[in-house]
Protein backbone atom coordinates (compact mmCIF):
# COMPACT_ATOMS: atom_id res chain seq x y z
CA UNK A 1 0.00 0.00 0.00
CA UNK A 2 1.46 3.24 -1.03
CA UNK A 3 -0.23 6.45 0.10
CA UNK A 4 0.39 9.40 -2.40
CA UNK A 5 0.18 12.84 -1.01
CA UNK A 6 -3.17 14.84 -1.72
CA UNK A 7 -2.04 16.50 -5.03
CA UNK A 8 -3.28 20.75 -5.10
CA UNK A 9 -5.50 21.00 -7.54
CA UNK A 10 -5.29 24.64 -9.39
CA UNK A 11 -8.26 25.97 -8.32
CA UNK A 12 -6.74 26.78 -4.93
CA UNK A 13 -3.81 28.63 -6.69
CA UNK A 14 -6.80 30.81 -8.03
CA UNK A 15 -8.82 31.64 -4.56
CA UNK A 16 -6.75 34.86 -4.01
CA UNK A 17 -7.43 35.83 -7.40
CA UNK A 18 -10.96 35.27 -7.18
CA UNK A 19 -11.16 36.96 -3.60
CA UNK A 20 -9.37 39.95 -5.04
CA UNK A 21 -12.02 40.58 -7.64
CA UNK A 22 -14.63 40.33 -4.56
CA UNK A 23 -13.14 43.06 -2.59
CA UNK A 24 -12.94 44.95 -5.75
CA UNK A 25 -16.15 44.46 -6.59
CA UNK A 26 -17.82 45.06 -3.05
CA UNK A 27 -16.15 47.50 -1.93
CA UNK A 28 -16.94 50.51 -3.72
CA UNK A 29 -20.44 49.49 -3.25
CA UNK A 30 -20.07 49.28 0.75
CA UNK A 31 -18.64 52.62 0.55
CA UNK A 32 -21.36 54.22 -1.72
CA UNK A 33 -23.72 52.92 1.11
CA UNK A 34 -21.62 54.63 3.74
CA UNK A 35 -21.93 57.66 1.88
CA UNK A 36 -25.63 57.75 1.48
CA UNK A 37 -25.83 56.80 5.18
CA UNK A 38 -23.50 59.68 6.22
CA UNK A 39 -25.47 62.65 3.98
CA UNK A 40 -28.73 61.16 5.49
CA UNK A 41 -27.43 61.86 8.62
CA UNK A 42 -26.02 65.05 7.56
CA UNK A 43 -29.38 65.63 6.05
CA UNK A 44 -31.28 65.41 9.33
CA UNK A 45 -29.58 68.19 11.13
CA UNK A 46 -29.99 70.16 8.53
CA UNK A 47 -33.53 73.07 8.85
CA UNK A 48 -35.17 71.61 5.83
CA UNK A 49 -38.89 71.04 6.28
CA UNK A 50 -40.57 67.78 7.13
CA UNK A 51 -41.98 67.06 3.47
CA UNK A 52 -38.69 67.94 1.84
CA UNK A 53 -36.62 65.85 4.46
CA UNK A 54 -39.38 62.90 4.25
CA UNK A 55 -39.18 62.44 0.65
CA UNK A 56 -35.07 62.83 0.06
CA UNK A 57 -34.40 60.53 2.86
CA UNK A 58 -36.81 58.02 1.62
CA UNK A 59 -35.35 58.46 -2.04
CA UNK A 60 -31.85 57.64 -0.25
CA UNK A 61 -33.20 55.02 1.43
CA UNK A 62 -34.70 53.18 -2.10
CA UNK A 63 -31.36 54.18 -3.62
CA UNK A 64 -29.49 52.01 -0.58
CA UNK A 65 -31.87 48.77 -0.39
CA UNK A 66 -31.37 49.07 -4.32
CA UNK A 67 -27.62 48.97 -3.85
CA UNK A 68 -28.03 45.99 -1.25
CA UNK A 69 -30.45 44.19 -2.72
CA UNK A 70 -28.26 44.04 -5.97
CA UNK A 71 -24.93 43.04 -5.11
CA UNK A 72 -25.13 41.67 -1.11
CA UNK A 73 -27.90 39.97 -2.08
CA UNK A 74 -26.16 38.87 -5.60
CA UNK A 75 -29.70 39.79 -7.59
CA UNK A 76 -27.61 41.50 -10.01
CA UNK A 77 -26.17 38.14 -11.27
CA UNK A 78 -29.35 36.36 -11.33
CA UNK A 79 -31.74 36.16 -14.49
CA UNK A 80 -34.58 39.24 -15.45
CA UNK A 81 -36.90 36.78 -15.03
CA UNK A 82 -36.33 36.23 -11.36
CA UNK A 83 -35.74 39.67 -10.70
CA UNK A 84 -38.70 41.25 -12.91
CA UNK A 85 -40.97 38.59 -10.68
CA UNK A 86 -39.74 39.74 -7.14
CA UNK A 87 -41.05 43.38 -8.04
CA UNK A 88 -44.84 42.30 -8.40
CA UNK A 89 -44.71 40.40 -5.59
CA UNK A 90 -43.16 42.84 -3.65
CA UNK A 91 -46.12 45.49 -4.46
CA UNK A 92 -48.42 43.23 -3.88
CA UNK A 93 -47.19 42.05 -0.56
CA UNK A 94 -47.24 46.16 0.07
CA UNK A 95 -50.86 46.23 -1.05
CA UNK A 96 -51.79 44.08 1.28
CA UNK A 97 -50.29 45.18 4.49
CA UNK A 98 -51.69 48.56 3.40
CA UNK A 99 -55.12 46.99 3.84
CA UNK A 100 -54.56 46.45 7.81
CA UNK A 101 -53.78 49.82 8.60
CA UNK A 102 -57.41 51.21 8.61
CA UNK A 103 -57.88 47.90 11.29
CA UNK A 104 -54.70 48.72 13.22
CA UNK A 105 -56.07 52.54 13.86
CA UNK A 106 -59.64 51.75 14.68
CA UNK A 107 -58.20 48.97 17.26
CA UNK A 108 -55.79 51.88 18.92
CA UNK A 109 -59.18 53.59 19.32
CA UNK A 110 -60.90 51.25 20.53
CA UNK A 111 -63.85 52.31 18.08
CA UNK A 112 -66.37 49.70 16.81
CA UNK A 113 -66.81 48.65 13.33
CA UNK A 114 -69.17 52.20 11.99
CA UNK A 115 -73.04 50.73 11.19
Amino acid sequence: MTDKAPSHDKTHATEPSTSGNVIAKYLPVYFVLLGIAALEIFLAYRNLSSGMLLVILLLLAVCGAALALMYFMHLAQERPSLFLSLIPATIFVLIMMNMIWSDSARLLHMKPFPN
